[in-house]
């Protein structure tokens, strides 16, 4: 008898965004400030509607402030840029944040976050392989999301590797891209039409 071969089932698509996904020629003077706000910042002209800012349109002015710090958290501080996205990815991890991960990978690799690191955060295995740096960092993440507090090791740990500045700096992008998971589940805002979901919808 021939093989039946398994029937595929089609990938889990999340729900329709909570939010319309605002046209470029049709946003209103503070909807358009906004966007071209974001554009003149660090994250450069070619910045698209979607994720966040697909939100942050809806209220432009909450929107101004909270893009603002994250063109901060993301470019601007002194916490290295890899040791940044890899905090980014443990948080999308724990958040489920489809849009996050989708849109952090590819800045994590070019950041220098080793391939296997990305696959264990994202099976929610420690990342064993990872350098030192970064598991302290990873330590410090699991136990602040976990327990609300961090113990005075964990702390020595990051703020010997940072310096109290930075880890300030650091602590605060931990909470800004919670904001940004919470902004995204909320208004279910998924990656592009086409790209699988990281994270299976439940």
């Amino acid at each position: 008898m021939p093989v039946k071969k398994p029937v595929r089932k089609p990938a889990k698509k999340m729900p329709p965004p909570r939010v319309a996904i605002l046209a470029e020629d049709k946003l209103m003077p503070a909807q358009r400030a906004l966007l071209d706000s974001i554009r003149s910042g660090p994250r450069g002209g070619s910045t698209t509607i979607r994720g966040p800012f697909a939100v942050f349109l809806h209220a432009p002015a909450f929107g101004e402030l909270a893009q603002q710090l994250g063109g901060h958290c993301r470019f601007k501080t002194a916490v290295a840029p890899r040791l940044s996205e890899f905090a980014i990815l443990a948080t999308a991890k724990l958040w489920r944040a489809q849009y996050e991960w989708f849109a952090h990978v590819p800045q994590a690799e070019r950041a220098g976050v080793k391939a296997e690191t990305i696959r264990d955060l994202h099976k929610g295995r420690v990342p064993k392989s990872a350098p030192k740096d970064e598991r302290a960092i990873y330590d410090f993440v699991q136990e602040l999301y976990k327990t609300r507090r961090v113990s005075d090791k964990t702390y020595a740990r990051v703020r010997d590797l940072l310096g109290e500045p930075a880890t300030v700096e650091f602590v605060g992008i931990l909470g800004y891209y919670v904001l940004i998971s919470m902004i995204l589940n909320v208004f279910r805002m998924s990656p592009p039409e086409g790209e699988p979901l990281p994270f299976a919808e439940t």
